[in-house]
């Protein structure tokens, strides 16, 4: 019993998506790492509040859609611990707003390298952990889930966490490279409604899936991934040429997925969301490893 509970609660983590958080964290590291102003303690502290803060979230979202009924036994998606019975609806509402306290305390210590300024973007940030699946206007149930997860895991993690950990306050590159984090990223999200669009209109959720359709978003899809190595190519282009092989691979890997995801429908799509995800932390591991080596 007691390995079942556990398993359901590493369920509701999510992390076949994880690798969301920490391909956005990694792309601030290469930068950081090219300008030779790596700052390790900082840079590892902004690891584990990305990963903190996306946990709180992926709780957030599992409580407040059981809580209003936009969630149901046997749903096409991962299973859900509250859903089903195994956690109860207390456990994880308590579970979200520890983890996000944790993800606060982890926070508060980059005042030390980045400054008191960094408060206020905490509370955004707390703010849009909870605001993404609750509130009086949840932004995942308006069209705009997309959109709040190339801000909170493109722009955010890689902009802030390059002046995080260096002390500059903005590259041109790193601006470019941090909204390529989000649009991969975004194609996790994507998937994620693409399987459940259905079941979403059923339920009132007005999600990019369901104002637009299954082709719309297929097809965005496959623009978020051209449009994402588009935005790198002057940091590609600087770097010797057998690099260049990175981002020509993943195009070549993305494209696949998008032609294999645009045919199939329901749970055959689940398996997609991590390989997604792997696909966007791939791409941050090769830029982090020619940064390492360079």
């Amino acid at each position: 019993m007691e390995n079942k509970k556990i398993k359901c609660w590493i369920e509701a983590m999510r992390l076949r998506t994880l690798p969301v958080s920490v391909a956005g964290v990694l792309v601030a590291w290469s930068f950081a790492i090219m300008t030779d102003l790596m700052r390790w303690a900082p840079a590892l502290l902004c690891l584990l509040f990305a990963v903190l803060a996306q946990i709180a979230s992926n709780f957030a979202n599992e409580y407040y859609d059981f809580r209003d009924g936009l969630d149901k036994p046997g749903r096409e998606g991962p299973r859900r611990g509250v859903t089903e019975g195994d956690i109860t609806p207390r456990s994880m509402l308590v579970a979200t707003f520890a983890t996000l306290g944790a993800a606060c305390c982890v926070g508060l210590s980059l005042v030390i390298w980045g400054g008191w300024w960094l408060i206020v973007a905490g509370i955004v940030i707390a703010l849009g952990v909870v605001a993404y699946s609750a509130g009086p206007w949840p932004l995942s149930r308006h069209g705009l889930g997309e959109v709040a997860v190339v801000f909170f895991f493109g722009i955010i993690p890689v902009c802030l966490g390059f002046y995080v950990i260096t002390g500059i306050r903005w590259l041109d590159e790193v601006g470019l490279a941090s909204v390529a984090t989000g649009l991969m990223g975004a194609n996790v999200l994507i998937v994620n409604n693409y399987r459940d669009r259905d079941a979403d209109a059923l339920v009132g959720k007005r999600t990019m899936a369901v104002r637009f359709g299954l082709p719309a978003m297929a097809a965005l899809y496959l623009i978020n991934g051209y449009m994402a190595v588009a935005l790198g190519v002057t940091v590609w282009a600087a770097l010797p040429a057998p690099v260049w092989i990175i981002p020509a691979v993943y195009l070549v890997l993305h494209t696949v997925v998008y032609w294999r995801i645009s045919v199939r429908r329901g749970r055959a799509l689940n398996p997609y969301l991590g390989i997604t995800a792997m696909l966007m932390l791939g791409y941050a591991v090769a830029l982090l490893a020619v940064a390492l080596c360079r």
